[in-house]
């Protein structure tokens, strides 16, 4: 099984943002801090999420039990209910179901933040690396 922990953050809201994903599984452990420009915190979130997905697919995580573990109660009710609220956001949930499909088994769950500390200090690291021009 592969357990994707994913969060997004902003330095303000909209400001600076960032991805933070957290990857282990089959022996491995891949951490990415991905800048994201400027967006809103929930931006941010969904972000993270379309990017873990991608990277999970690049990675060939499409035959395996695939975890993927958020603190955002927006994105993961989301994904759930295959439904967004705000129109912002259709686009972005529309992106990210349709990668989700492509895994035999895909499953997401809420997780309180503590649980998520990896990745939420990976997105924090993003935010920096756009405050400085890294890319």
């Amino acid at each position: 099984m592969i357990e994707v922990y994913i969060d997004g953050a902003s330095a303000g809201n909209p400001g600076p943002s960032g991805a933070g994903i957290f990857i282990k599984g089959q022996g491995t452990v891949d951490k990415y801090s991905i800048p994201l420009g400027v967006m809103s915190n929930h931006e941010a979130e969904y972000h993270a999420f379309i990017k873990a997905l991608e990277i999970c697919l690049e990675k060939g995580y499409t035959n395996t039990v695939v975890s993927f573990r958020t603190d955002s109660e927006l994105v993961n009710k989301a994904v759930e209910k295959e439904f967004a609220k705000n129109k912002l956001y259709v686009p972005l949930l529309e992106k990210a179901l349709q990668l989700s499909k492509k895994f035999d088994l895909f499953f997401m769950k809420w997780i309180p933040s503590i649980e998520n500390k990896v990745a939420d200090e990976l997105a924090r690291l993003a935010i920096r690396k756009n405050n400085v021009g890294e890319q």
